[in-house]
């Protein structure tokens, strides 16, 4: 069960490991999008932000899954286990890095109390 405090790293979680499956960006936002901001708004976790955090979580998921470096293997003649394990260590790296900011950097974003379309937040639930 995801709360305010825990629901940006879990949607970066989730992203990553979704990512490694299904590795275009593009195209899993547009399937999740809508219940992962629908989530987002129930537990009143700023929107912008809930973003943020499953573009870093897809993020992690190319250092495994390194499809956007095909095209200079290619140039370079390089194969793709030439580079995995410095993508790796990189990952191993910059996941704890990432769990962290997610979560802490999100303290000061407030829930909007007012929407850009007109009326109030405050009564929605």
């Amino acid at each position: 069960m995801a709360t305010p405090f825990s629901f940006p790293a879990m949607i970066a979680v989730y992203s990553a490991v979704l990512g490694l499956f299904v590795p275009s960006g593009g195209s899993k936002w547009v399937i999740e999008a809508p219940y992962v901001m629908q989530a987002a708004h129930q537990l009143k976790v700023h929107l912008g932000w809930t973003v943020a955090s499953y573009n870093l979580g897809e993020a992690l998921a190319n250092l495994i899954q390194p499809f956007w470096m095909l095209p200079v293997l290619g140039l370079l003649g390089l194969r793709a286990r030439h580079i995995m394990g410095v993508t790796f260590a990189i990952f191993l790296v910059l996941v704890p890095v990432v769990l962290v900011l997610v979560t802490v950097l999100r303290a000061p974003l407030t829930f909007p109390r007012w929407s850009p379309w007109g009326g109030s937040l405050r009564n929605r639930s």
